[in-house]
């Protein structure tokens, strides 16, 4: 019989981990790294145009990177010509075609990587770890801003 540890830092890395490794793998296959589809989901869920600052914010916050590392990130996107600047304006980046391509590609993957994971967990067993994890993350996150 096998028991089933309490939440803690360990579980909670192995679940990061093993679903990540799984993640780094599909992404691999659209030539795309993750910090790059973190970007490209944030510029898509903005409406397909964000202020560079603003994305890069949003980096630093959920990667928990430098900003030279994000800014490094959106240079490999924009070489690529997946991003580039928004016409008329050097303060907003956006997703070119190919961006919205690669975005789609990789989303559908996930898409699919999602179902086979979470397909037949109980709805609430999902919320409460939702909700745990949640209240987790803020807790570091205060540790980190030094609260």
């Amino acid at each position: 019989m096998s028991v089933t540890p309490p939440v803690n830092g360990q579980v909670i890395g192995q679940a990061h981990y093993a679903t990540r490794a799984v993640l780094e793998r599909l992404l691999a296959t659209t030539g795309t790294t993750f910090h790059q589809s973190v970007a490209l989901n944030v510029i898509a869920d903005s409406g397909e145009t964000i202020e560079r600052v603003r994305l890069v914010d949003r980096m630093t916050g959920t990667l928990k990177i430098d900003a030279e590392a994000a800014e490094a990130t959106l240079a490999e996107l924009s070489a690529a010509g997946l991003l580039e600047e928004v016409p008329g304006s050097t303060a907003r980046v956006g997703l070119t075609p190919a961006g919205r391509d690669r975005r789609h590609a990789n989303s559908t993957g996930i898409a699919d990587i999602t179902a086979r994971l979470y397909a037949d967990l109980p709805a609430e067993d999902l919320a409460a770890a939702g909700r745990v994890l949640t209240e987790v993350t803020a807790r570091a996150n205060a540790v980190l801003a030094g609260a």
